[in-house]
């Protein structure tokens, strides 16, 4: 595990959601990177749930807001508010279960027709543990992942395997795509400097730089 810092000690807070089919191993994922835990008999998510955890980027405090489907995914459920102010997505499949590789076109779909086009996306094969029930080969997941432009890692919530990794270059990336609009485009709604905050929806639903005390509301 990496460093942990207070929950208020942070330079940018990116929101970062999780999608895929149930039963992919999203909130596995999740409970393994926000607190190193891993539980066999995880029951299928309710209602609408994200994990905090800042990493260092640069000199940089990043902190990850990581939503989880929340078992909606089963009802093809998902709202545009759980997709408002995302930043970045993990899109995930079991490397076991061919049909949840085939939905992540679909899935990918969605993501792009309700976020923005500089979101950053990383594919993930999840389950690696279980090679050899193997039903989706690493190139033709990593052809896909090139044809559409998109990052793409092999993960195992139960080992800990690239997990860690996955979280933190996605939080790296967004970093540097933000970064980079900010030198390009001095007025970019999608970037603030630090001590103002934009409002974009609930006060759950933030990608934004936190707002500093003296001018908090």
């Amino acid at each position: 595990m990496g460093s942990t810092y207070a929950e208020d000690d942070y330079d940018y807070l990116y929101k970062v959601v999780l999608i895929g089919d149930s039963g992919v191993g999203k909130s596995n994922l999740l409970t393994r990177f926000s607190k190193n835990e891993f539980s066999l008999d995880s029951k299928s998510t309710i209602g609408v749930e994200f994990a905090t955890r800042s990493i260092k980027v640069d000199d940089k405090i990043v902190k990850g807001q990581i939503w989880d489907t929340a078992g909606q995914e089963r009802y093809r459920a998902i709202t545009s508010a759980y997709y408002r102010g995302t930043v970045g997505a993990l899109i995930v499949y079991d490397i076991t279960r061919k049909v949840t590789f085939e939905n992540v076109e679909r899935w990918l779909k969605e993501l792009r027709e309700h976020t923005d086009q500089n979101i950053v996306i990383m594919l993930v094969g999840n389950k690696s543990d279980l090679g050899h029930l193997r039903a989706v080969q690493t190139d033709e997941a990593k052809g896909f992942s090139e044809r559409e432009d998109i990052f793409f890692m092999e993960t195992s919530a139960l080992e800990a395997l690239n997990v860690e990794k996955a979280f933190t270059e996605v939080l790296s990336q967004i970093y540097r795509v933000m970064s980079r609009k900010a030198l390009g485009i001095g007025n970019d709604p999608a970037f603030v400097p630090k001590g103002q905050t934009i409002n974009i929806g609930s006060k759950d639903d933030v990608s934004a730089v936190k707002k500093a005390g003296c001018c908090s509301n």
